[in-house]
């Protein structure tokens, strides 16, 4: 795949300011920052209803924003989401792909709404279907799928238009080991070429050996954030996890 568009020397991708989110009456997450450099793959862990799905899906325009602000390569995602939506792409925990279409008329489909040139979504379709050994599952309909063939689905669907920023959240699950093998190299290639990745995941040897930053969430507040050699120090990520999160109290998702 072709090198991205490059962000302004000095921009970050992700720029989280005081990020703020409330469910009724309750405060998920609470003054949050943290930011994303080009080249970053930036892992965001924390227990069961810390928070980090609350972000990601402010993150990506999928739910609204109470206070702070949230941009993207310098674009406001509140203000104007359609342009931040052109220059990221979203895997979720759960991929809800349309039943009724085929694997390779999904894919056709996100390359015509983020205007991929034909001959460019071809090689792209072919080579990570290849590598994630789904091709000979495309022209199935998605309702045949299993879960980790709409994880491996939705992956290639989210690369179709190298995206400036990629945020993933629990992007493992379901994956067979070749997958997940192969996705890590796609986030470094993906990294090398200028984007960032973002993600969630409750696999922490994955986030240590394969992330350059990452950030601990506990109960809706950032507790550290830093390289990821920083946060561990001398120790193992799991064992810096475990002494930061388990007196987590109410907090977000």
């Amino acid at each position: 795949m072709e090198r991205v568009n490059q962000v302004p020397a000095g921009q970050p991708i992700l720029n989280v300011s005081h990020f703020q989110k409330r469910y009724g009456d309750k405060i998920a997450v609470r003054d949050l920052s943290l930011v994303v450099e080009p080249g970053d793959i930036y892992g965001f862990i924390g227990h069961n209803g810390a928070g980090k799905t609350t972000l990601i899906r402010s993150i990506v325009g999928a739910q609204g924003i109470d206070g702070g602000s949230i941009q993207v390569a310098g674009i406001d995602v509140a203000r104007d989401p359609v342009a931040a939506k052109r220059i990221m792409a979203y895997v979720p925990d759960n991929p809800d792909v349309y039943e009724f279409m085929t694997g390779i008329q999904y894919l056709r489909y996100l390359a015509d709404i983020f205007r991929v040139p034909v001959d460019a979504r071809s090689k792209r379709i072919g080579e990570l279907s290849e590598r994630l050994q789904i091709s000979d599952a495309l022209a199935d309909p998605v309702g045949t799928y299993s879960h980790g063939m709409r994880q491996k689905l939705v992956i290639i669907g989210a690369l179709m238009h190298n995206p400036k920023l990629l945020v993933l959240d629990e992007p493992f699950v379901g994956l067979d080991p070749v997958a997940a093998h192969e996705l890590k190299q796609i986030l470094h290639e993906l990294s090398t070429r200028g984007s960032a990745v973002f993600f969630s995941s409750h696999v922490l040897e994955v986030v240590e050996k394969l992330c350059s930053k990452v950030a601990v969430i506990r109960a809706g507040e950032l507790v550290t954030s830093g390289t990821t050699d920083e946060v561990r120090g001398d120790d193992s990520l799991e064992d810096i996890f475990l002494e930061l999160v388990e007196p987590a109290g109410e907090g977000g998702r």
